[in-house]
């Protein structure tokens, strides 16, 4: 029997369970770069400035100059990007703009050999073909991995999620008087589920979409709902998951006041 292979965006933990995870998209793994790029590059504009104004003083020799242009050079190309991804743990100013972090393969914290290796291969990708190399490699990989990711074995992952809302469904008040006479079966689990996303994300859809995927869900509900009241299929859902959720809560009460009594009768004997 074949084993599956695991989609590229999963990251098996070590109980062998699947945890999706989002790559930063090409696009903005582009913006984060450009703003890594234009701080190196100011970086390293500032150092030639105050080296130049220093030649104007007569405070250094030419000798000198060529040497502190070497040592800007590597310190605003090589060492500062280094240092800024090892002190923020795989950010930078660009990926904090994105949302992004870089993070080995297996979804683990990057260590200073990784962090080396994409610094010293993004000389030649980023800076030495004007980013021609990152741009070709990130657009043929599935996570938008460049070149020195590929070597490092690192990619860009989402870390900026939204925010998750907590909806509290509500009793319509048309429902008030049906809700003492309503038997309201068991939802399948999927079906459950659809109903809870569609309520808690309703009012974000479009007037028409929201219409729509009410109707649907409501007449895949109408088979577990007696009897059935004559309200709109979004207010019929909201009825539905509350008494349902209700029903559920006094069930747990229920059970845990059972046990409590049996387990004192118990202690009692």
């Amino acid at each position: 029997m074949s084993t599956p292979i695991a989609d590229e965006q999963e990251i098996l933990s070590g109980e062998a369970v699947a945890i999706d995870v989002q790559p930063v998209g090409f696009l903005l793994r582009a913006a984060g770069a450009l703003i890594d790029m234009a701080i190196a590059i100011a970086v390293y504009l500032a150092f030639t400035l105050l080296q130049v104004w220093l030649m104007s003083q007569n405070l250094m020799d030419d000798h000198l100059f060529r040497i502190l242009q070497v040592w800007s050079l590597v310190v605003s190309f090589l060492v500062l990007p280094i240092t800024i991804e090892m002190a923020t743990r795989g950010r930078s100013v660009g990926k904090l703009a994105v949302g992004g972090r870089i993070v080995r393969v297996d979804g683990g914290a990057i260590t200073f050999r990784h962090t080396f290796i994409r610094a010293l291969v993004g000389l030649l990708e980023i800076y030495m073909t004007f980013g021609g190399a990152a741009v070709i490699t990130g657009a043929l990989t599935a996570r938008s991995q460049r070149l020195g990711d590929l070597v490092a074995g690192t990619y860009s992952q989402r870390v900026r999620v939204p925010k998750l809302v907590h909806h509290i469904p509500y009793l319509p008040p048309a429902l008030s008087e049906w809700s003492h006479i309503a038997d309201v079966a068991r939802l399948p689990d999927r079906l459950a589920r659809r109903v809870s996303q569609f309520l808690a994300t309703a009012e974000r859809l479009s007037p028409a979409a929201r219409s729509r995927v009410a109707q649907e869900l409501a007449d895949e509900v109408s088979p577990f709902v007696s009897p059935m009241p004559a309200v709109a299929p979004e207010e019929l859902l909201r009825g539905v998951t509350v008494l349902r959720r209700q029903r559920e809560q006094r069930a747990l009460t229920n059970a845990d006041e059972r046990a409590e009594r049996l387990t004192g009768r118990r202690v009692r004997v």
